[in-house]
């Protein structure tokens, strides 16, 4: 017997009840099958301290919908589930945590008992974003959920490292690199956000030694590092200049000489010309440097304060020094001048602060080797990026990648596998913690302190969480490569690109053969969503609201790939509705449903064959849709399908017979009713999965789940284009007449004569039916020539037919004409009234002129109002 449905649908209930069924059941499990192909995603991994956002809600929306269509396409489908350990911001949290509630700081722990610390927070908070993915619908195979720090991940990072450094792609070096004073660790070039700022440039005076009164005067937007100066350079082709190459200056405040070097890399139409020259402070001084062999000189310490090198002003934070420093210049008469400059300033993408560009001895990958293939397994078209635009953002920074810095000077994440030998000096690297020096044997050797940055786990990720590097291991064998990556435009530096030459590098193969990068979700005023805003939205608030079935299909309805969202909290209130449309058509179905199984009848009606016809029309194309990921497209066709096409025609062209005695028609529209809800429901399963699930175990069904049901296929034998055409021929004649009779204000009560003037007689003798229910018609002649009195009657014309119905039966006719009458003459006097404003002088001359146009286009809609109340006026008489 099938189930009822409750009168009202509950999502609250519903959700959470449906997904426990799913998860119990193991209906989200990837199993391996030699008679299927695999279809693989991974998620990408949220942050352990993390809290679902409307980003994370976004991004798990199109994974699901992807991996559940392809489930029910056959595939063998993995969705590969799990967190990242975020060692900059989990280290913070939890040092915050020891702070506030212990005062207390790492240090007075210790590494090994801050990691305990660590290890307990993310037992107690590391599975609270899981839960919230849950709440979403996400059908990911928990079973399979990952951590960055697993053990066997962990083996993985190891393995890859040993390997690199064995290879010469992993060094270690003093080099430029970027710092965050406030996290007090080193950044990847991809972790620095530029921000435009206003700023100065400070113009200062270099005295030239042995030259009283002349200078060379340099510019800075960092006055501070100009106690770290170790050399001026200048363009040799400058002619300014030349004669002072291989001179010294003194350096201001420090009373130290420094050389005067020539240089290409100098501008000679920026600034002055010269270019004080900061090895330890900046990139591009530091490969001057090199060239020259000047000293690099560090004058900060790790949290941005001046150090030892910096006399004086040591202590002094940076901004500090900065000021005392330009107050000292310009009490020597050292401060030529200062200029507002507007630049982009390097800021940490975690908390925002500046970094500072910094020599360190830290450990890189080399980047070059590794960057040929990534480029070539995407011009060769084997990885490909939806939309395509990306792949050239992704081509110029491989093109352009500099070494990365891959150290981070924290204590939570993968320690590098290095240790250094306290006799010999030298370094051993090794998948296993050694107990004596490679070298020369001492068991007196000390680990590396750092650990890696956390984006060279999560470049592992495709493989390592499939049992890599075990090249044996079954998971690998048949789910690797994975097939698609989804996510945001804003990690294809940090994350996508890592990914593709890390696995091109260690598994010889790309890790995945399609990017699909979809946009950023905004508020209404199209703004980023963030802390400082306060304008995020919290998706479980918008799901316990509306339904996780509604803020799905909100996220998805509008999207396009690659392009930014806004989120508007009340479409959410429209996809409610739209749950609402199918759960009462589903009950209307139930409570006039006698049948217990679900398939076609043999004979069809016109009705029938055209929501089949539509039905198979339809779903080749939505399936093209979400084979092309263009998920929005393929979202509204099945919203206009179900709500359109079955719910507002197909119900209302079957209630007849639903509601007649022939006990035939009767089954006949039932099966044809069920067998169409049915399909639309796997259809529309991907996008809202827990109100589609609820209703299809309500209705006669085969099999277990509606997730493990089999997509929706063109079938040659449901094509009926004759009758489909026929069918709307008659629907068009339908909402003409409606829509004519509402522009008059007839209600649906007041019946009358229609006739229909047609070549296709035929096909709108057998819409009689549906003309006089639908078209609120007592009778209905079909003719080939228009009644001789059409003149006086009321239209409604379609490409194909004409219809008349008498005035009379329609409206009352003095009652209409006295409140025409009485129309007309409030719109004459309101046009009145505006022409003598339009004619006055002193309006037309002293009003903005957008408000005069505005007037003028007022008074045009008054006079075509009044031209049509005439003319209707003039019929009714």
């Amino acid at each position: 017997m099938n189930r009822e449905l409750s009168k009202t649908y509950e999502p609250q209930e519903v959700e959470s009840r449906i997904y426990g069924m799913w998860e119990r059941n193991g209906c989200f499990e990837g199993r391996r099958d030699p008679d299927k192909k695999p279809f693989t995603i991974v998620m990408p991994p949220p942050n352990v301290t993390g809290q679902l956002h409307m980003g994370h809600a976004m991004d798990c929306t199109m994974q699901d919908i992807l991996i559940r269509f392809k489930r029910m396409e056959g595939y063998a489908a993995l969705w590969v589930p799990g967190t990242d350990h975020a060692g900059i911001a989990t280290q913070i949290k939890v040092e915050e945590a020891l702070r506030t509630e212990e005062g207390l700081t790492r240090h007075d722990l210790g590494r090994d008992k801050f990691l305990e610390r660590v290890w307990d927070w993310k037992a107690k908070y590391g599975g609270r974003i899981v839960e919230q993915q849950k709440k979403l619908g996400a059908s990911c195979d928990w079973s399979r959920a990952r951590f960055t720090m697993d053990e066997g991940l962990s083996a993985a990072v190891r393995h890859v490292f040993v390997e690199m450094y064995n290879k010469g792609l992993i060094y270690k070096g003093s080099r430029i690199i970027n710092w965050c004073p406030h996290c007090t660790t080193a950044l990847s070039d991809a972790e620095v956000e530029y921000k435009e700022k206003p700023g100065h440039f400070w113009h200062l005076k270099y005295p030239i030694k042995g030259e009283p009164g002349r200078y060379v005067i340099v510019a800075t937007t960092r006055p501070e590092t100009m106690l770290g100066d170790t050399g001026v350079a200048v363009n040799p082709n400058d002619d300014r200049y030349r004669d002072l190459v291989g001179k010294t200056c003194i350096l201001p405040l420090m009373d130290k000489e420094i050389p005067i070097v020539a240089d290409e890399y100098v501008d000679m139409e920026f600034g002055t010309g010269c270019v004080k020259m900061t090895p330890a402070h900046d990139p591009n001084d530091f490969e001057v440097g090199v060239r020259h062999n000047l000293e690099s000189i560090r004058v900060l310490d790790d949290s941005g304060k001046i150090n030892e090198n910096g006399g004086k002003y040591q202590g002094m934070d940076r901004y500090e020094a900065r000021k005392a420093i330009v107050a000292d210049l310009d009490a020597l008469g050292l401060l030529e001048k200062i200029t507002e400059h507007t630049h982009n300033v390097g800021t940490c993408y975690r908390c925002g602060t500046d970094v500072e560009p910094l020599i360190s001895a830290q450990w890189f990958v080399k980047m070059e080797p590794l960057a040929k293939e990534a480029l070539r397994v995407v011009n060769d078209g084997e990885v490909k990026f939806v939309p395509d635009r990306f792949s050239k953002i992704y081509t110029n920074w491989m093109e352009n990648v500099h070494d990365w810095c891959i150290s981070r000077q924290l204590w939570w994440g993968h320690r590098i596998p290095a240790w250094t030998c306290d006799d010999c000096g030298r370094m051993t690297v090794s998948e296993t913690d050694p107990t004596e020096c490679d070298h020369c044997r001492s068991t007196h050797i000390h680990q590396e302190e750092d650990v890696l940055d956390t984006w060279f786990s999560s470049a592992l990720w495709p493989f390592s969480t499939l049992g890599w590097p075990d090249e044996n291991a079954e998971d690998y064998q048949y789910f690797y490569p994975t097939d698609v990556l989804v996510t945001a435009y804003d990690i294809i530096f940090f994350w996508v690109a890592r990914m593709i030459f890390s696995g091109c590098e260690h598994t010889k193969k790309p890790p995945f053969h399609t990017v699909f990068i979809h946009g950023i979700i905004r508020d209404e005023k199209g703004r980023k969503m963030s802390k400082s805003l306060g304008n995020g939205i919290d998706p479980l608030v918008i799901a316990e609201q509306y339904g996780a079935d509604a803020l799905r299909f909100n996220l998805v309805t509008g999207n396009s790939p690659g392009n930014d969202m806004r989120f508007l909290p009340e479409k959410c209130e429209a996809m409610r509705n739209f749950a609402n449309k199918i759960w009462n058509a589903s009950r209307f179905l139930m409570m006039n449903l006698t049948i217990d199984k679900c398939e076609l009848p043999s004979a069809l009606e016109l009705e029938d064959k055209w929501i089949l016809s539509k039905l198979n029309s339809v779903i080749p194309e939505i399936t093209e849709n979400m084979d092309k990921y263009e998920l929005g497209v393929a979202a509204q066709k099945v919203y206009d399908f179900i709500w359109d096409s079955y719910c507002d025609w197909y119900i209302e062209l079957c209630k007849s017979r639903l509601q007649g005695g022939d006990e035939a028609a009767k089954v006949q529209a039932q099966q044809v009713l069920c067998y169409v809800l049915t399909e639309m429901l796997k259809l529309l399963h991907p996008f809202m999965p827990f109100i589609t699930e609820e209703i299809w175990q309500a209705l006669p069904h085969e099999g277990e789940y509606l997730m493990l049901q089999k997509w929706p296929e063109y079938r040659a034998e449901l094509s009926f284009p004759e009758e489909k055409r026929a069918m709307e021929l008659v629907m068009e004649a339908i909402s003409a007449v409606r829509t004519r009779r509402a522009e008059m204000n007839v209600p649906p009560s007041k019946k009358a004569r229609l006739t229909v003037v047609t070549d296709q007689t035929a096909v709108f003798e057998l819409g009689i039916p549906f003309l006089k229910r639908l078209a609120y018609a007592d009778a209905v002649e079909i003719v080939t020539e228009a009644p001789s009195d059409a003149g006086a009657m009321v239209s409604a014309v379609t490409h194909e037919a004409r219809m008349f119905m008498p005035m009379s039966d329609l409206v009352d006719m003095e009652k209409e004409k006295a409140r025409m009458e009485k129309e007309l003459g409030k719109n004459k006097a309101e046009l009145e009234k505006l022409e003598t404003k339009l004619q006055n002088p002193g309006f037309i001359n002293k009003a903005p002129a957008n408000v005069v146009a505005a007037e003028q286009e007022r008074a045009e809609k008054l006079k075509s109002l009044i031209a049509k109340l005439e003319e209707q006026l003039s019929v009714l008489a």
